[in-house]
């Protein structure tokens, strides 16, 4: 499995562009496996390769930025690829109304601390990037974490064991919710442990 998107492995935008519906089809399929739902507000999308490659050359074609562009997408979107011993995760707190967004994202401060992955009983703590404060000085969070949860062998080997549960969970003191990790989601998971 690859581990880096590097400019080689960038669609020329023209391919892209007469592609990209069937490729951005392809990607929901995809993401359908990758995506696991915590409480109310809040949804774990587990990244890959395949999720970053999309995701960049969808944000090449929107803002046509060129090569200047494409140097920006992947120093942001390569630490987003497991390295084979990881899950890496983008969790999103969504909520429509932004008033109520606002005073719950100030309720949940520090909640990228909070964040585990839960394997019969051990929990693999989430470790957020670090190349942007998310929680600000004022206590507000963001609404977007990236979040690394990186596995011991052993830990792995559960993960990949039917017989084992594993959850995804929130540990916040004001947002406490936990949700199970289902078969199609743990079989697509299980391939970024390579």
């Amino acid at each position: 499995m690859k581990k880096e998107i590097t400019p080689a492995d960038i669609l020329p935008y023209e391919i892209y562009a007469k592609e990209r519906k069937a490729r951005r089809a392809a990607a929901m399929a995809l993401k359908k496996d990758r995506r696991v739902p915590v409480g109310p507000h809040a949804t774990f999308y587990f990244e890959n390769y395949d999720t970053m490659f999309q995701q960049i050359h969808e944000m090449l074609h929107i803002e046509k930025g060129g090569d200047e562009q494409l140097a920006d997408e992947l120093s942001a979107y390569n630490p987003l690829i497991p390295q084979g011993n990881e899950l890496v995760a983008t969790v999103m707190f969504e909520i429509e109304d932004p008033v109520r967004r606002d005073a719950f994202l100030r309720s949940i401060t520090w909640v990228e601390k909070h964040l585990y992955i839960d394997v019969g009983g051990e929990h693999v703590i989430g470790e957020a990037e670090t190349d942007v404060e998310r929680t600000k000085a004022d206590g507000k969070t963001s609404s977007v974490h990236f979040v690394h949860f990186r596995f011991s062998a052993p830990q792995i080997a559960k993960f990949r064991d039917s017989s084992v549960p594993v959850m995804a969970v929130v540990s916040h003191e004001n947002y406490h919710h936990m949700a199970m990790l289902s078969p199609a989601t743990r079989e697509a998971l299980a391939k970024d442990f390579a």
